[in-house]
């Protein structure tokens, strides 16, 4: 399987959950430098939430 960790080269989110005893995990990059990292249900939801408001489609929208 490829790995999916999103890079500079590479921006993008990635969300793992392996089981769902497990918590959570997040990692997102954006093409205008911003990064950030979760884990827990409760943390990667905030942190997908902020993503897709702010950067990734926020920028391509133009905001």
């Amino acid at each position: 399987m490829a790995d999916l960790t999103p890079t500079p080269d590479r921006p993008g989110l990635h969300v793992r959950k392996p089981s769902p005893d497990a918590p959570a995990t997040a990692s997102a990059v954006c093409h205008c430098g911003a990064r950030a990292t979760a884990t827990g249900d409760t943390q990667v939801k905030a942190l997908v939430d902020g993503y897709t408001a702010h950067h990734g489609p926020a920028h391509r929208n133009g905001r």
